[in-house]
């Protein structure tokens, strides 16, 4: 058995590849949208993919399934209950897929939402214990996937929570110990609330430390996976229903356009938006005004779509050298409308001074002395609930995460100067390009964010 783990650190996101060597047919699992890796793996193995298996309908990214089969014929394989506009096979509780010796068998794990499955790996097709399990997003490695995300139209948490109870509790912890678990997610996604950084590990080990497979009620279980979760990005929504379209083909031939100053601003002025993916100290140091910083050393895709809208013409600057790996980056969650970007954003800046802008950044020694002046400004947190409550917060800070910002901006006063943090200054960089763009005036951040401000300092004598 050839087995493959494909691990995508800026979206927590694993896919996998089994094949037989022996017969050389080979399956996909939850691929993402630029297949390369895939097709050049099977290649050098001399594998043909024969199907692509998606175990749910995601929303953190846009699936390859289309890109897959587009290049090698496969089928694509969702659970029994999904519905698409493309061609699918449905595979049902039980089904047993064979590669030659290796097979894999379909298990019905509903919970994360309605359609999901796991999809057991036998090395032999005879062995009585499966060599693993690839369990989506219904279990992962610490947590469970979890049941309130928007994917599920028309089901209520509490009844994708009972589902995952079941999924969870009676057949996935029916597995023996042994069983190797190989999740779609690791630590940092939105997808659950307290995903380990581990790859994989065992049901055992998920039965003796994961909280919610401790043998629990349906009532309790459902109560735990559904508190305190952080709220979901705003594209998720999006992607969840453009994973069931039949839409374009991801072309990684297409290349960013290099956009001369005037186009950009000409684009500009006619509505796109200007995603800046420096560094937020470079940034904060100059940029055009308007731009939306989202750094591209970080969580660059899940943070852009959290901030910036799917339907509109998209600018990127981005740091040298990286323009490529950002309108990848953006594709690989359906951020497809990238009209263009700067080749080079230093000279574009020095074109157009009248348009450049510095962004304030305040220490917090700054913060503290201007909330006791006479116009103290409004401090906004940034981080999400479970920050706050393990890290402790600023008295008086008005609380709005940032994936909940975009929907919240009619809550933020735009009479009084304004204060964002998070943890670090790197969300806080990004929400507050966000106010900006947004026509907010005075906006500063913390530099150094709440680890900053939770210092010892020791106040200044009058």
């Amino acid at each position: 058995m050839f087995f493959a783990q494909y691990y995508l650190d800026c979206l927590s996101q694993a896919s996998y590849m089994i094949a037989d060597e022996t017969t050389g047919r080979a399956v996909v699992v939850d691929p993402r949208r630029d297949v390369s890796e895939y097709l050049a793996d099977a290649e050098a193995h001399g594998f043909t993919v024969v199907g692509v298996i998606n175990t749910h309908f995601h929303a953190d990214f846009v699936a390859g399934h289309l890109e897959m089969a587009a290049e090698t014929g496969a089928w694509i394989g969702y659970g029994s209950r999904a519905e698409t506009e493309y061609p699918i096979r449905k595979l049902s509780e039980g089904e047993t897929i064979s590669l030659g010796g290796v097979a894999l068998t379909i298990m019905e794990t509903p919970g994360h939402t309605p359609e999901s499955i796991s999809v057991l790996v036998y090395e032999h097709g005879e062995d009585t214990v499966p060599y693993g399990v690839l369990t989506g997003d219904a279990l992962f490695i610490g947590d469970v996937g979890r049941p309130d995300l928007l994917a599920s139209v028309g089901v209520t948490a509490e009844e994708l929570g009972a589902m995952l109870h079941d999924s969870v509790q009676n057949k996935l912890m029916g597995l023996p110990d042994e069983v190797r678990v190989f999740p779609a997610h690791g630590a940092g996604s939105a997808c659950g609330r307290n995903l380990s950084a581990e790859k994989q590990s065992t049901i055992g080990e998920q039965r003796a430390t994961n909280y919610a497979c401790a043998p629990m009620p349906q009532a309790d279980f459902v109560a735990l996976v559904t508190a305190g979760q952080a709220a979901a990005p705003g594209y998720f929504v999006y992607d969840a229903i453009l994973n069931r379209r039949e839409r374009p083909l991801y072309d990684p031939a297409a290349a960013p356009r290099p956009l001369s100053v005037g186009d950009f601003v000409g684009l500009r002025a006619s509505g796109a938006v200007v995603v800046d993916a420096r560094d937020p100290q470079e940034f904060a140091a100059g940029h055009l005004r308007g731009s939306v910083n989202v750094p591209a050393d970080g969580r660059f895709a899940e943070q852009a779509g959290t901030v910036l809208p799917a339907d509109t013409d998209l600018l990127v600057i981005a740091p040298e050298n990286r323009e490529e790996e950002i309108v990848t980056r953006l594709a690989r969650i359906g951020f497809d409308r990238v009209a263009g970007h700067l080749r080079s954003p230093d000279d574009a800046l020095a074109a157009l001074p009248e348009e450049v802008t510095p962004a304030g950044r305040l220490t917090a020694a700054q913060v503290r002395a201007a909330l006791t002046g006479d116009s103290a400004p409004v401090v906004i947190d940034v981080r999400n609930c479970g920050e706050r409550g393990e890290l402790g917060f600023i008295d008086g800070a008005l609380h709005i995460a940032l994936g909940e910002l975009p929907r919240r901006l009619d809550e933020i006063p735009r009479d009084r100067p304004l204060v964002l943090h998070c943890a670090s200054g790197h969300r806080s960089s990004i929400a507050a390009s966000l106010l900006r763009h947004h026509g907010f005036t005075d906006v500063s951040d913390i530099l150094g964010g709440y680890a900053a401000w939770a210092l010892p300092h020791t106040p200044t004598a009058a």
